[in-house]
């Protein structure tokens, strides 16, 4: 069952998106995707923000749940997924990755986060949001 509304997950999206700018004001563009993730993992925690990194995402299959190597890159107290990049421009495929692990996850909002830009917040981040934000109350 579901405790939180659309404003918790927009209130926690805005500290996510904190904790991204914050990185990136660190640390810049042009560096590994993998760099980031460990920084943007740090930030949270000082944040005391939860998730959980790089699991396996399960894949439901005629009734059998399979071992895939589909790995989320964050989940944030299990109600946004993040992936992270760090590119030079993000491209649709990018974009159906991060709805694929929502929908497998049932996650109700999920944030595309490229790090390699000049303004995170501007230029590098995208939300995305499905059927179950909508059935949210406000």
């Amino acid at each position: 069952m579901v405790f939180y509304t659309k404003t918790d997950i927009n209130e926690l999206t805005y500290q996510i998106l904190g904790a991204s700018m914050e990185v990136h004001k660190s640390l810049g563009p042009g560096l590994l995707e993998s760099v980031y993730h460990k920084c943007l993992k740090h930030e949270l925690e000082l944040r005391k923000i939860m998730f959980e990194s790089e699991f396996n995402v399960p894949v439901y299959y005629k009734g059998e749940t399979l071992n895939t190597d589909l790995k989320c890159d964050l989940l944030i107290e299990n109600r946004i997924v993040i992936e992270l990049k760090s590119v030079e421009k993000i491209h649709p495929i990018h974009e159906a990755q991060l709805l694929t692990y929502m929908k497998l996850l049932e996650i109700p909002k999920g944030i595309l986060i490229n790090f390699n830009c000049t303004n995170v917040f501007k230029d590098g981040q995208k939300t995305f949001v499905n059927h179950l934000f909508n059935e949210l109350d406000d």
